[in-house]
């Protein structure tokens, strides 16, 4: 009887047209447009060679500090490029800033001083990479004068003021990574709109979930009244159901990946397969959510139809899909909506797989989308129990 009736559940989810568009279209319809309006975002704001030019002086080429820093910050042969340099005297250097030509021009003098033509990130860059090496260059001095107070043996400070040398570039290279370009493979924030288009298709899983409790509830369909008066067991034909339900959720999921992945190129990171296992359990959760709100709710299908998208969007809305910084607010300032929401729990999942580089922040998410799941099947459980009819 369980396989005749899953057999029969599934039969009857694929020739409904709405569930298939909302299950297997919309998703896909969504994220063809995330793609279009969000791939000349990327490109526009990816960190790009910088152009600057330094005033050739005695000062500057004294000042081995400034002059090697830069010398690898404009090594063409390099994959760390930061700017593209030009070695000008100053009447040159004003006359390229004049023509927009560069972003700004250092000139060293008795403290190193800055030109700049307008306000934006490159000129920030820019900006920031000077004060790191003035920084530098003060610890540099600092560590050279009291070498040269306290030491006793002056024929080892040749020896040791290299050592202070690479010590120092060292470091300042490490500063560097703070502003490398890593977003096209790593610092993509537009993912989180893929992230949050995973988590809406997986709670569209409630719209499969509604539709297979209202075939067993007598006040919801024919077919529920027949399951009401025959003598097969009601969980029985409850969880084939539920299990066609969720196998139809499984390959909508499905075709959403191989879209996004192949058509639209969209990169998931090195973790692919906790990815998907985060995904089925929340395609779990969505259909809970299904059950949830059709087993409580005693209302026609499109009632609960509109409870089930209402719910889902304004999860996805907390969670960043119409605004990235949406996420971040809710999260300030409404930690617990977002604990709840069973949109941000995936959202959050897949962001800290990309991110971060333990697996803590996944887990918890991973485990508060089961517990939520199991609770809303008890819950569910429970209402199904109680449901009595005088008259059918």
């Amino acid at each position: 009887m369980f396989f005749h009736n899953f057999k029969y559940a599934l039969k009857k989810l694929i020739r409904n047209r709405m569930l298939l568009f909302w299950t297997f279209a919309f998703p896909i319809i969504l994220g063809t447009f995330f793609s279009m309006a969000f791939s000349d975002i990327e490109n526009s704001e990816k960190l790009h060679v910088i152009d600057i030019a330094i005033v050739e002086n005695d000062v500057f080429e004294n000042n081995l500090l400034y002059k090697e820093t830069f010398l690898a910050l404009g090594d063409k042969n390099s994959d760390e490029q930061l700017f593209s340099i030009q070695y000008v005297d100053l009447a040159q250097a004003e006359e390229l800033l004049s023509k927009d030509e560069i972003v700004g021009y250092l000139f060293l003098d008795k403290t190193p001083q800055i030109v700049i033509g307008a306000n934006g990130i490159n000129e920030t860059i820019f900006k920031y990479v000077v004060e790191q090496i003035g920084q530098m260059e003060d610890v540099f001095q600092a560590s050279l004068e009291n070498k040269l107070r306290d030491s006793k043996d002056l024929t080892s400070l040749d020896s040791w003021y290299v050592e202070l040398y690479q010590q120092t570039m060292e470091y300042f290279n490490k500063e560097q990574a703070m502003i490398q370009d890593i977003s096209s493979t790593h610092l993509n924030y537009t993912m989180i709109e893929y992230y949050t288009l995973i988590a809406m298709t997986c709670l569209y899983g409630g719209i499969l979930g509604m539709n297979v409790i209202n075939q067993c509830l007598a006040n919801m369909s024919s077919n529920g009244k027949r399951t009401s008066i025959s003598p097969s067991s009601k969980w029985k034909l409850i969880f084939s159901s539920a299990l066609a339900g969720y196998i139809v959720q499984v390959f909508g999921l499905l075709l959403l990946f191989l879209y996004t992945i192949f058509v639209l190129q969209v990169d998931y990171g090195s973790h692919f397969f906790l990815v998907v296992l985060l995904s089925l359990i929340g395609s779990f959760a969505g259909l809970s959510l299904g059950v949830f709100i059709a087993s409580l709710f005693p209302s026609n299908e499109n009632t609960k139809f509109g409870i089930i998208i209402s719910v889902t969007m304004l999860g996805c809305f907390f969670s960043g899909m119409m605004g990235i910084t949406m996420k971040y607010v809710v999260d300030q300032s409404f930690p617990l909506v977002n604990y709840l929401n069973p949109a941000n729990m995936i959202t959050d999942g897949l962001y800290a797989l990309y991110y971060y580089n333990t697996l803590d922040r996944f887990c918890f998410n991973l485990v508060s989308l089961f517990l939520f799941s199991f609770v809303l099947i008890l819950i569910s459980i429970f209402s199904l129990r109680r449901q009595k009819y005088d008259s059918i």
